[in-house]
């Protein structure tokens, strides 16, 4: 009974984090190619995962991707008003650590240590860190 429990509390906070994810990937009009990118999923199965009713599992790498971002997304909300907020993840940035890329795309290319330098750094510019 209580493994029953467990798998239905993860299939729970799976659905959770990718409503969430999906919707952040919406807002700030991040395209399917790089959303399954950001996830760590390939196209089809982004494409599978946003439809309600999803029944496959997220690796801890990946719900640990989708928490960051949703770290990132809340960051960005309270650091910047609006439209920044929206398209500072998709506009270049000079800052330490992105060198004239967007930063959406530095953490593509570098993976999960990206995505956790990036949260840090707002929080650290917002003054929570």
């Amino acid at each position: 009974m209580e493994a029953a429990a467990k798998d239905l509390k993860a299939e729970q906070m799976t659905a959770v984090a990718l409503k969430a994810f999906g919707n952040v990937m919406s807002e700030w009009g991040v395209p399917l190619n790089e959303a399954a990118a950001l996830a760590d999923m390939s196209e089809s199965t982004w494409k599978r995962a946003r439809k309600p009713g999803f029944s496959g599992g997220l690796t801890k790498d990946q719900m640990l991707r989708l928490s960051a971002v949703i770290g990132i997304y809340k960051a960005l909300k309270l650091y910047f008003s609006d439209p920044i907020a929206v398209r500072w993840m998709t506009l270049p940035n000079n800052g330490p650590l992105f060198g004239g890329a967007r930063p959406v795309d530095t953490l593509i290319e570098e993976g999960l240590p990206q995505f956790l330098r990036v949260r840090n750094y707002l929080d650290a510019l917002r003054g929570g860190a």
